[in-house]
């Protein structure tokens, strides 16, 4: 669940879940998307092989021939729960030390394969388990396998090691302590679960990673690390009988564990209480939290099915946004193996009186507790449970994920059996359920209130890049079973062309069969530029116009138009970006609703004026915190005084605005001749093509079409700014600048493979410097980011006030060699090997395929764009990254923009 409010975005489920990775979040629910079968809960049909080896490890293979992309996710089935008293982040420090080498690979040549695979390579940590995943070529499976089995065999952990992932993790807890509903949500797990392994997150803090261990981590590692106490799940365009194999060569020799019998744990009784935080988000937020079931519970689907019921766009929590009461409200559930809680949800303007809305949730969720629900929602929910588990398919990492969550976190055989357990459910269970724990006396209040930004400090520059002289890295020696694979370079097979038409009134439609599921998906995009197509005085009306699609049609209200949707199971958005998840069969009625939704928005008074005091009141608080002013302030530091991209609404004009100017704002830019259309799934182009005519061929444009693309600019300069943030812990760093370049320009290329270098993950210079080397920072990231008039620079950190210099000053460092010297050969094709190896990543899932179309599509760039991009950079040599970086990049004129306590 994800809350947006401008540029801040709040995410329970994220934070709640607590999975910890090195290096980015990732829930272990994600594999559920939404839509399946709505008839049978065992309709499900894929191409299953299961073994369990002789030392135990249990081995799933699902074919997926989506994309030649393979996904293998490893699941120890141990967590913080398993900690040793005292040592709470024990499975979180094990699982970050899993990356520093092990036996026949150590931490070097682990992360220059990590990047020379070119895939997504990490991991995290919950409560009950650990996961390790890697997604990347399929020809590249048995790498994947044996660097697994390495880790499960022998791992390094030495001292020396340990001491610099310390700081690294450090960082990682300070920055979830910069986070409110981190401080949140941690506070309510000690509540619901005192006196059990629950009251603690999986993160850990620093004073028990002060006193952790090599020793201790050791014995957590050999005890808990077996064969036997691990699920390892394989999907993609693989051989199944030969993944097989390949697993019992690599894993067949490990020997099995006694693992310690896990404690039943005691729940103790909860009393209603408030808790108060202060936050730096732009609006208020009331919860209201209650224990419930966790996913292993014989519950788990009944309370899922409740907690759907409950944030159902058409249920009365829900209801209070269009009713004007809420800028948001939704339920979320977090499942956490025996146990689990659910939030109640509304944000509501700053500075407003909480009560009221408090008061209206706790009676909407009364009245459940009391009355029960729908069982027509109940029904619908269920629909779309069992829907969202067919379409785990489209996605090669969502298919793995979905068999790794039911074996591994549901203790289920295999995800039909989720399927099965959501069709059994009844509207008396849910009720029944919602009676037992949505008691108030046990309801736990939070008040969450923004404080104020400080107002930002700035000056024309910080210094300007210091000069240091180039260190090249040694070479990294890799075994001979992975030199042997990875040492040639190829670029990828070019993927078949899509159905790619004009139809006769300008939409462009983009078609991509795809048979791996019995579903259908849309994503559309209309092509728009508020800061060139909203009037003088009108800013804003762009995001009301989007806001107002999900009021319902001229023909069908908002509660009328959501009926429809659920009574196929679909997902169906629309605005200036549209989409559609189906079910093949229903396609025709989903593409009818989605048109009707697109086309014919009912733009009604009501509903305008409520929207229009909810962005008005929503501005005033975003305007006031810091993620605001850390956001404005590098729009600033890029561009140059009154350009277009530094125009924004203004809370007193929004009030303004009439509902002629939304139906002149919608009628001048919502243009067929600047839509696209990507249709795929189990669909053929003809089919598409008649379907899309059918429905969205009387859509027609009026007057001559717009010029979208921002003037050129020109150069930015240095300059420093400090956003105060009282709420944080750690600091946010963004180091900015304009570049001389757009993305029609194939010097563009060279930059995108010279940052490659730099910033590609864990064998990047940036990652080994800044945090390997240093423990400066937890995560670093670089990137350039291109239009089609238009270029940037930008590298982001998260560090302690006394680290920032440092961290900078480490970056500069390597950025600056980029210009003095060539990168090494080893660099150069470890650069080449990621990006050329991570393009048949783009099409490992519909979403992934789709997004690319629309993004070269906006772009003006041909579909073919990916392989005319492997074509330069394996081309590229090192002296042309070098000039380029020269050309181009100027660290000097790189702005400085800090949110978070003051710097020393």
């Amino acid at each position: 669940m994800k809350f947006t409010f401008g540029t801040a975005t709040l995410s329970l489920a994220l934070l709640a879940s607590t999975p910890l990775m090195g290096g980015i979040s990732f829930s272990q629910n994600a594999a559920a998307q939404k839509p399946a079968d709505t008839q049978s809960a065992v309709l499900i049909k894929q191409d299953v092989i299961r073994k369990t080896l002789e030392n135990g490890l249990r081995v799933i293979v699902v074919k997926d021939p989506l994309a030649p992309v393979v996904t293998a996710q490893i699941s120890y089935l141990v967590g913080s729960n398993q900690a040793p008293a005292g040592f709470p982040g024990t499975a979180h420090a094990l699982e970050h030390m899993m990356f520093r080498g092990s036996t026949g690979l150590d931490k070097d040549q682990l992360a220059v394969l990590g990047a020379q695979l070119g895939g997504s390579y990490n991991a995290f940590t919950t409560e009950n388990v650990t996961q390790y995943y890697y997604t990347a070529p399929a020809e590249d499976l048995n790498i994947m396998l044996k660097i697994e089995a390495l880790r499960m065999g022998g791992l390094s952990l030495n001292a020396a090691d340990w001491e610099k992932e310390r700081g690294a993790i450090e960082q990682e807890v300070s920055r979830d302590l910069s986070n409110p509903i981190y401080k949140y949500v941690s506070e309510l797990q000690k509540i619901m679960f005192d006196g059990t392994p629950y009251e603690h997150d999986a993160l850990g803090t620093r004073p028990s990673f002060n006193k952790t261990t090599v020793a201790l981590l050791r014995k957590f590692y050999e005890t808990y690390y077996a064969p036997n106490n691990a699920i390892l799940v394989i999907s993609g365009d693989v051989d199944p009988a030969q993944a097989i194999a390949q697993v019992e060569k690599d894993f067949g020799s490990i020997p099995r564990k006694d693992i310690p019998k896990t404690k039943p744990i005691t729940l103790k009784p909860i009393k209603a209480q408030t808790l108060t935080y202060p936050t730096d988000f732009p609006t208020s937020l009331v919860t209201i939290a209650w224990r419930m079931p966790g996913e292993k519970s014989k519950n788990f689907a009944v309370a899922d099915i409740l907690s759907d019921v409950i944030s159902s766009q058409r249920g009365a929590l829900y209801g209070l946004v269009p009713q004007g009461k809420a800028l948001m409200a939704d339920f979320e559930y977090v499942p956490k193996g025996e146990v689990g809680f659910g939030v109640a949800i509304a944000a509501f303007p700053k500075g407003q009186d909480y009560k009221p809305i408090l008061n209206e949730v706790k009676q909407i969720l009364q009245n459940i507790h009391e009355h029960g629900v729908s069982p027509e929602l109940v029904e619908a929910a269920k629909r779309k449970e069992i829907a969202s588990l067919a379409f785990s398919a489209n996605s090669i990492t969502g298919l793995a994920s979905s068999w790794s969550t039911a074996l591994a976190f549901q203790g289920l055989n295999d995800p039909n059996e989720m399927a099965a357990a959501y069709q059994a459910v009844t509207p008396e269970q849910v009720n029944e359920l919602a009676k037992q724990i949505l008691n108030p006396d046990e309801a736990i209040t939070a008040i969450l209130t923004p404080e104020n930004s400080g107002k930002p400090i700035s000056n024309k520059g910080y210094g300007g890049a210091e000069s240091f002289a180039s260190v090249p890295d040694k070479p990294v020696k890799l075994p001979e079973w992975a030199e042997s694979a990875l040492k040639k370079l190829n670029i990828p097979k070019e993927s078949a062309a899509p159905t790619d038409i004009t139809l006769s009134n300008g939409i462009r439609l983009i078609v991509q069969p795809i048979h791996v599921s019995n579903t259908i998906s849309i994503f559309g995009q209309v092509r728009q530029n508020p800061s060139l197509q909203e009037g003088k005085g009108k800013e804003g009306i762009a995001g009301i116009t989007d806001d107002m699609f999900k009021y319902g049609t001229k023909t069908l209200d908002r509660l009328a138009f959501r009926k429809a949707v659920d009574d196929i199971a679909a997902d169906v958005s629309a605005g200036s970006d549209f989409s559609l998840s189906v079910l093949a069969p229903d396609f025709d009625r989903g593409v009818q609703l989605l048109a009707d939704n697109e086309l014919n928005p009912a733009f009604d008074q009501k509903f305008f004026d409520i929207v229009k005091q909810q962005t008005s009141q929503s501005l005033v608080g975003l305007y006031q915190s810091p993620g605001y002013h850390f956001s404005r302030a590098i729009t600033k530091a890029i561009n140059p005084p009154n350009d277009p991209s530094l125009r924004q609404p203004n809370p007193q004009e929004v009030m303004k605005l009439s509902i002629q100017d939304l139906n002149d704002f919608y009628k001048k830019s919502f243009r067929p001749d600047l839509t696209t259309i990507v249709v795929a799934g189990n669909i053929t182009p003809e089919q598409a093509k008649t379907t899309i005519e059918k429905y969205f061929g009387q859509w027609k444009a009026e007057g001559q079409k717009p010029d979208l693309n921002m003037p050129t600019r020109p150069n930015s300069k240095s300059s420093y700014v400090h956003v105060p943030d009282k709420s944080a812990v750690q600091n946010s760093v963004a180091l900015v600048e304009s570049i001389g370049l757009d993305v029609h320009h194939p010097d563009h290329y060279l930059l995108n493979l010279g940052n490659e270098v730099l910033s590609g993950g864990f064998a990047g210079r940036f990652y080994k410097d800044l945090r390997v080397k240093t423990g400066y920072v937890y995560n670093v990231n670089s990137d350039f980011s291109w239009s089609q008039t238009r270029g940037s620079y930008s590298i982001s950190f998260g560090a302690d006030p006394d680290k920032v210099s440092l961290a900078r000053k480490a970056a500069l460092k390597d950025l600056t060699s980029m210009q003095t010297a060539s990168v090494t050969d080893d660099e150069l094709q470890l650069a080449k090997a990621s990006l050329l190896r991570s393009i048949p990543l783009q099409e490992a899932s519909i979403d992934g395929i789709a997004s690319r179309y629309l993004t070269y599509t906006s772009l003006g760039l041909p579909l073919n764009t990916s392989h005319l991009a492997a074509e330069a950079y394996y081309k590229a040599t090192a002296a042309e990254i070098q000039k380029a970086f020269q050309t181009y990049v100027r660290p000097k004129d790189l702005a400085q923009i800090i949110k978070g306590p003051a710097t020393p």
